[in-house]
């Protein structure tokens, strides 16, 4: 079983997702600084190494009901709405804090169920946070708790770490829990819990070894952390349960301390690949000319000049067919425009898209990262 165990070192984009239990003092009500900081020490030795990083952090309502002496306990939806917009304010000011003493720099980015699920928005935060990646910042997310509802929300991070990891094209998501990893029974005194240390596939078996949420302030639970792992994993995502008790957490990791990983057959970039060519329904087709055919075949975008015509109702994000000068199928891919500005920049040059559209909207009509050529 150890020889299927993968290296932390192997990984070069990663989703690191802290609980509230971890990072806030249930007493007292305010950041563990001393072990937020071994993990910021963690998270710089890793970007030392060019690995990408992203964190899910939870804490904002935790964090703010402190403030707002609001009693322990359930709180209303309004309540929690308040508590989180005073919080995510400290909460973001400490990320920043912290990261910066390892000279690293965070930006945050909140995010709804809207945001993962619709197709449009989905986008937006996705090249959102590839940015803050290819800028070198460390994108803190949350689930924005101020406003949204008991229907429109995760009701978990661990989840909203799994949808971030897959939007994000993450090769490893980590979860630090309470826990450090899935037991073939819920560990309690006077059980013999055994860690089961690898999960090859997430099977019926596997899904009953979880328990239920055993912290007051995580919303959580190992049946979240299943389902997380099904999420990523389908998409081509390792994850690990890891203990975030301890002091330096990644390390341990990396030192092969008691932990579950779950593994995938597949990686982010073949999976992504597999939803555009099967899973999404074309909007339209873009006809293209023979020299954009052969760039593609090279591994390029497609640029607006290579584009002859444009066929079909589409708006940006749509999966649309990529035809050659015959007529033939040569590749789908997500559309960066709508079908109204893809048809004003028909043949043009990319250097002219400002100037033609009135904002200056991105370079290529579909990126290499959201194209999959036939047969691929």
């Amino acid at each position: 079983m150890a020889s299927l165990t993968p290296k932390l070192e192997s990984f070069r984009r990663i989703v690191v997702k802290v609980g509230s239990s971890l990072l806030v003092d249930s007493d007292k009500g305010a950041i563990r600084q001393e072990w937020l900081s071994a993990l910021a020490e963690d998270l710089s030795s890793r970007a030392k190494d060019g690995v990408e990083l992203i964190i899910v952090s939870s804490g904002a309502i935790a964090l703010g009901r402190t403030v707002l002496k609001l009693p322990r306990g359930a709180l209303r939806l309004e309540e929690s709405q308040a508590a989180a917009a005073i919080g995510q304010i400290a909460l973001a000011r400490t990320w920043a804090e912290t990261l910066a003493r390892f000279h690293l720099t965070a930006g945050q980015v909140l995010l709804t169920l809207g945001d993962t699920e619709e197709r449009r928005r989905y986008l937006n935060a996705r090249s959102t946070i590839a940015k803050l990646l290819e800028l070198g910042a460390v994108p803190i997310i949350n689930e924005n708790d101020t406003v949204a509802t008991t229907e429109i929300r995760y009701g978990d991070n661990d989840r909203l770490g799994a949808r971030v990891a897959t939007m994000c094209s993450a090769d490893l998501l980590v979860l630090l829990s309470d826990i450090d990893g899935l037991y073939d029974r819920p560990p309690g005194d006077g059980v013999d819990a055994k860690l089961i240390p690898v999960v090859a596939r997430v099977s019926t078996e596997i899904e009953a070894m979880a328990g239920d949420a055993g912290s007051e302030l995580s919303r959580g639970g190992m049946r979240t952390k299943i389902e997380a792992a099904k999420i990523a994993t389908a998409a081509g995502t390792h994850m690990v349960i890891a203990s975030g008790r301890e002091l330096h957490p990644l390390r341990r990791i990396a030192e092969g301390k008691p932990c579950t990983w779950f593994l995938t057959p597949a990686n982010p970039v073949t999976s992504r690949k597999k939803w555009i060519a099967g899973s999404l329904e074309p909007k339209g087709a873009i006809h293209l000319d023979a020299g954009a055919v052969a760039a593609l075949r090279r591994g390029k975008s497609l640029l607006p000049a290579g584009v002859t015509r444009v066929d079909g109702s589409f708006a940006r994000g749509d999966a649309v067919i990529l035809r050659g000068p015959d007529g033939a199928e040569i590749a789908r891919g997500l559309v960066a425009y709508d079908r109204e500005d893809a048809v004003r920049l028909v043949g043009q040059n990319s250097e002219r898209i400002e100037d033609i559209l009135g904002y200056r909207g991105r370079s290529e009509m579909i990126h290499r990262d959201d194209l999959v050529m036939a047969g691929e």
